[in-house]
């Protein structure tokens, strides 16, 4: 899985920075993109992504694009809210497991039904279940790079993550997934 902010589809690298991962499925999340087509999919990542997921951008903000290659996997049974599409995915080889792939809202009144969302997918399903994106919520210090802390948000965020039982994937290399350079 290749879990990448775009922010916008719109250069030619980006389907360069693809070629190179050897991914089956693609997130990618801020596509900015109010339509998607099969005829775009494959302009952007090439042939190999012969179908897909998508939550379209409100204006150009936002947008949830899941393509993959349907020789390596299966994805299906598609749930789609504001801020999260999920599917089952079906491997050429292996067991079934869920993915939900995720970027969350700005606003903390909404932070909060999304996180409910999210609960409310994992209890429907007994596969495994990975969730990848931008939360846009932290849950320990170390993960801000100032120090304006909503402690509340914080703590909320980590009883989700234990009463989903999510683990972290931990960042190799870098402190921050972000960077503004």
């Amino acid at each position: 899985i290749l879990v990448w902010n775009v922010r916008g589809l719109n250069c030619r690298a980006r389907r360069l920075g693809v070629d190179t991962t050897g991914a089956s499925i693609v997130f990618l999340q801020e596509t900015k993109l109010s339509v998607v087509t099969p005829t775009l999919v494959m302009e952007v990542l090439g042939a190999d992504f012969d179908d897909y997921f998508c939550l379209p951008a409100t204006d150009t903000r936002g947008g949830i694009l899941i393509p993959w290659d349907s020789r390596m996997i299966q994805l299906g049974s598609p749930h789609i809210t504001d801020n999260c599409v999920t599917g089952l995915v079906t491997p050429s080889q292996g067991p079934q497991w869920w993915l939900s792939c995720v970027y969350g809202s700005q606003e903390d009144v909404d932070k909060i039904a999304f996180l409910d969302e999210l609960r409310d997918v994992r209890s429907t399903q007994s596969d495994p279940w990975v969730v990848c994106g931008d939360f846009n919520l932290i849950y320990q210090e170390e993960d801000k790079s100032n120090s304006n802390l909503n402690r509340r948000m914080m703590g909320r965020f980590c009883r989700f993550l234990n009463d989903c039982e999510l683990k972290e994937i931990y960042l190799h290399g870098r402190r921050y997934t972000w960077s503004n350079e």
